[in-house]
């Protein structure tokens, strides 16, 4: 065997070896692709995803789907080769790891904080649906928490909503902490609550504790809905993103007929309680995701068409919206008639 024979046979290995190993090696970036796509219209286990108890529903057989992005997960890390690979492919997209995730952020906390934007944007979700349908929704203090030892425990629980104390209506939560705080401790207070369908009387001893009257309960502003309205959703879904779309799934619901005309309808973008459509981020993933999954129309966040002009589309359609009014309204428009003029992101 000859010395470059030798050579030769020692360096590929080596070459290889370095090779597997640059490839391997990870890099401080994170990787966005196309995730799942849910229709809100849909049943899961046999159960509607908008389920909605004392009031009438109405079903939809066509598709509004809110839409997902998959992203390497914080703490976590890419190959040179999973980066240089979504850098190529037109649907995905890569950046820098500390421009996604700051230093201390591990997978845990940011999963905590998904799930708790995911919590409120329901809520608002369904506040911004019932508001958009005439519905009062009003914000009321209720009962969070009871004390032990004190007045309140024994008789008032948790959940209760805080009608009246001391003969005032209560309608905000300062009013129940002002009356409490100049009524006298050891003399009776009236408070009125609603538990459930029930109007509750309860006459309460207010006691001094570390120089504050108290009866012994912490209360919380919540939403106090006409009726009740679950969304099913899987726990593995994060963020405030899906909000508009949980809103329109809740209207077409509730109202007779279809909305989608059968059609097959995307969307995204987070609202707030006044109906408010908000940007979300990710949009050059999730157009492609509902584009494979079939849809001809996609909602998009006005602050947001810029961005989605650039996205691997096809041909969907992509409208601009600000509103969930607006939302409606085109969805309507556009499963009546697919060539309507609709507000579009292309006239940005």
């Amino acid at each position: 065997m000859t010395r470059r024979t030798v050579a030769i046979a020692i360096s590929v290995p080596l070459m290889v070896a370095l090779w597997a190993c640059a490839i391997l090696r990870p890099v401080p970036y994170v990787t966005f692709q196309p995730g799942v796509t849910v229709d809100m219209l849909s049943t899961v286990d046999g159960q509607e995803r908008i389920q909605i108890s004392g009031h009438k529903t109405y079903r939809d057989n066509g598709e509004l789907r809110m839409t997902t992005v998959s992203v390497t997960r914080a703490g976590s890390s890419v190959s040179i080769f999973a980066a240089l690979q979504a850098w190529l492919d037109e649907d995905d997209a890569v950046q820098p790891y500390d421009a996604v995730y700051d230093e201390n952020e591990t997978d845990a906390s940011n999963e905590k904080e998904s799930s708790f934007q995911m919590t409120t944007s329901q809520d608002a979700a369904e506040v911004a649906a019932l508001r958009s349908l005439d519905y009062k929704v009003p914000l009321r203090p209720r009962v969070i928490a009871i004390d032990k030892g004190l007045p309140a425990e024994g008789k008032l629980r948790k959940g209760d909503w805080i009608l009246a104390v001391d003969g005032t209506a209560i309608t905000d939560a300062q009013q129940v902490v002002d009356l409490i705080g100049k009524s006298r401790p050891g003399h009776d207070l009236t408070v009125v609550v609603r538990r459930g369908d029930k109007r509750m009387t309860f006459e309460l001893a207010p006691e001094k504790v570390d120089g504050k009257v108290r009866l012994g309960f912490t209360q919380g502003v919540q939403y106090d809905f006409p009726f009740d309205i679950d969304i099913v959703i899987d726990p593995e879904i994060g963020g405030p993103s899906a909000g508009m779309m949980f809103s329109l799934a809740i209207v077409d619901t509730l109202t007779p007929g279809s909305m989608t005309h059968g059609q097959h309808i995307a969307g995204t973008g987070t609202i707030d309680a006044k109906g408010n459509v908000g940007p979300i981020g990710g949009i050059q993933q999730k157009i492609p995701a509902v584009r494979d999954a079939g849809a001809k129309l996609f909602l998009v966040p006005a602050d947001n068409c810029a961005e989605a002009l650039g996205a691997a589309r096809g041909d969907v359609r992509l409208v601009k919206v600000t509103t969930l009014k607006d939302a409606i309204s085109s969805v309507e428009k556009w499963s009546d008639d697919p060539d309507a003029d609709l507000p579009s992101c292309e006239k940005e």
